[in-house]
């Protein structure tokens, strides 16, 4: 009984719990190749400095 009253939270739950899964799994798998989130904008970046990109517009000196 308790099921058939709450079917409907039980299916939405299990979806959103599937694509958050995945959006992880993608987001691990890009880490393990090297892929970074980074929009390749630096000189717009607030954390610019901070980046590793040692080719960024805010590492070379003018």
């Amino acid at each position: 009984m308790w099921i058939a009253t709450n079917l409907g939270t039980i299916l939405i739950s299990l979806f959103l719990v599937l694509i958050v899964s995945g959006i992880i799994t993608s987001l691990v798998k890009d880490k393990k190749k090297g892929k970074s989130s980074c929009g390749g904008s630096c000189a717009h970046c607030k954390m610019c400095s901070a980046c590793k990109n040692m080719t960024s517009p805010c590492h070379i000196k003018k």
